[in-house]
């Protein structure tokens, strides 16, 4: 079969896509415009907005020739630009008319366990009505919600709990940590797709992909740091109404724990596992022997270690720029002539470099914060600091034997930068 995968960068859209093609199928990824389409595949990536391809018409071309359709595109939270509704609801059912109007019949949709109007989310409340849109055409429609889903990689909220699992000394929980899950590996989710493509056996159903494992919050926590190889460390709990104010500031900074993950986890992510098995007839592996068959290698404790240092590098240098053009605009008085002096122009002039800079430094750190393209933006800073350091040479060498080394410090400033830039890359 041809099957447009919508999604196909997502962490779980990479699965499905090796998934499906290596049961025979032709797949046509769909993927958000700037991501990566899978690496091998064999039919050209389609740039699809789901914030704006709103019209049955936007996607009628994108159907010629498919003979179903995969749709795993999704978000947590929406961020600048972004739209929930659109995403989940406007876009998909668009995309569901032209399919009625295209004559392709089969429609697989991957939701969530938790699209239910009772955890008080937009995530569930659009996750719910894009289901609800699917299941009012005609089309030979499949829904899965699945639970946690977990493979040996990780994005979202798996790598959020791996970067937990990972924290030196303790292991922070909200609340006792008793919130719980099913997780699913991915490999029996795409098995699950891969049925309600090929076959009738799901076709005008619901179904719950779960695990066949309760598991607690702080247990999954505990049992990632053991599959890390990192040493036993305790479970702390952290009381509700400081994880609802870290909640708030994440909604504010776009972090992963924000308003709709914890309410999202407190309403809770279960499910009938025999009622999923005979649905499917699929015994899915359970969550320790998943750990256990999938070891984990030195890059995953690099990833979980690195989850929490990520933010920690932009916001440290964001407030190094900022304190620095911060700091350049208080000194203007001062340094005005001598850097006119040392340029060989006059102190306005002088002045009006210095200002320049600074306030180059200043536009820098808000960018920082505000995530703006993470490689240009790593190549300005670098660009400024290696400037910086270049002019000090050439006008004050003695700062190079400055007992602060102010010129020295640039350097572990340009690695940090590089570091950045190389983990700031989430897909």
């Amino acid at each position: 079969m041809r099957i447009l995968l919508l999604g196909a960068s997502g962490f779980i859209g990479r699965e499905l896509f090796t998934a499906l093609e290596a049961r025979g199928h032709r797949v046509v990824p769909a993927i958000r415009h700037g991501s990566r389409p899978p690496p091998f595949a064999t039919a050209p990536a389609i740039e699809c907005d789901l914030d704006r391809d709103l019209d049955p018409e936007t996607w009628m071309p994108r159907l010629a020739e498919i003979d179903a359709v995969v749709n795993c595109a999704g978000i947590l939270q929406a961020r600048r630009g972004e739209s929930a509704r659109a995403i989940h609801v406007l876009a998909p059912a668009a995309l569901f008319a032209a399919c009625e109007r295209r004559g392709v019949r089969r429609v697989v949709l991957i939701s969530a366990i938790s699209a239910d109007r009772r955890a008080g989310t937009e995530y569930a409340a659009s996750k719910l009505a894009g289901e609800q849109a699917l299941r009012a055409t005609s089309l030979e429609w499949v829904v899965l919600r699945p639970s946690l889903v977990h493979a040996s990689g990780a994005y979202g909220g798996t790598a959020f709990f791996r970067g937990l699992a990972a924290l030196p000394g303790f292991i922070p929980v909200p609340g006792a940590g008793r919130q719980q899950f099913q997780p699913i590996h991915v490999r029996d989710l795409c098995d699950v797709v891969a049925l309600g493509v090929e076959s009738e056996r799901l076709v005008r159903r619901t179904i719950e992909p779960v695990g066949p494992d309760l598991v607690a919050l702080r247990d999954l926590l505990v049992d990632y740091r053991r599959w890390l190889g990192l040493a036993p460390a305790r479970v702390r709990s952290i009381p509700r109404p400081l994880v609802a104010i870290a909640s708030r500031v994440g909604d504010a900074i776009g972090s992963r724990l924000n308003s709709t993950s914890l309410a999202q986890l407190e309403h809770g992510n279960t499910g009938d596992y025999y009622r999923f098995v005979d649905a499917t007839g699929i015994r899915a592996i359970g969550w320790r022997d998943a750990l256990a068959r999938h070891p984990a290698h030195v890059q995953d404790r690099w990833h979980a270690r690195l989850y929490f240092v990520r933010p920690l590098l932009r916001v440290t240098l964001a407030a190094l720029w900022l304190v620095s053009g911060v700091l350049g605009i208080a000194a203007l008085d001062g340094w005005s002539a001598r850097i006119g002096e040392a340029l060989g122009v006059t102190a306005s002039a002088g002045r009006a470099l210095l200002a320049a800079a600074s306030c180059a430094d200043v536009i820098v750190a808000g960018l920082l914060l505000f995530g703006w393209r993470p490689r240009t933006l790593a190549a300005i800073q670098a660009t400024l600091a290696i400037g910086y350091t270049i002019a000090g040479t050439l006008w004050w060498p003695d700062l190079w034997s400055d007992p602060l080394g102010p010129l020295l410090k640039n350097l572990p400033i340009v690695a940090a930068i590089a570091a950045l830039a190389a983990l700031e890359e989430e897909r």
